[in-house]
């Protein structure tokens, strides 16, 4: 999707300040944190919500959740914990249509979240 901002992230046509990236995943520091750490997760392949996903999607979302782990490690935060956090639609949150994944951590993180 052209005009999608994730979507000219990974193509770089935004800079991001990238953590992570291989083939099918970029990661980079939210802009606005809501964490000591708050890196975003997404396919470079544009998919707008969780409700879009398919069986065709499985492995990618697989490889995005053991990414976050890899991920959570490479910003110090996989030892006290982090959480991973996916909203969809606009009730949740989500701001940006295209699927990503929040890795917040870096402080104790306080239960409801909402």
């Amino acid at each position: 999707m052209n005009d999608c901002l994730f979507c000219k992230i990974a193509r770089k046509e935004i800079p991001a300040a990238i953590v992570y990236e291989d083939d099918i995943i970029l990661a980079f520091d939210d802009l606005k944190p809501q964490a000591p750490v708050h890196t975003l997760i997404i396919p470079k392949k544009h998919l707008p919500t969780l409700r879009e996903a398919t069986e065709e999607n499985s492995e990618l979302l697989g490889k995005m959740l053991v990414k976050a782990k890899e991920i959570a490690r490479l910003k110090g935060i996989d030892q006290n914990g982090f959480r991973l956090v996916i909203n969809t639609g606009p009730d949740s949150g989500q701001e940006v249509f295209h699927i990503h994944f929040h890795l917040l951590g870096g402080r104790r993180l306080g239960w409801p979240p909402g």
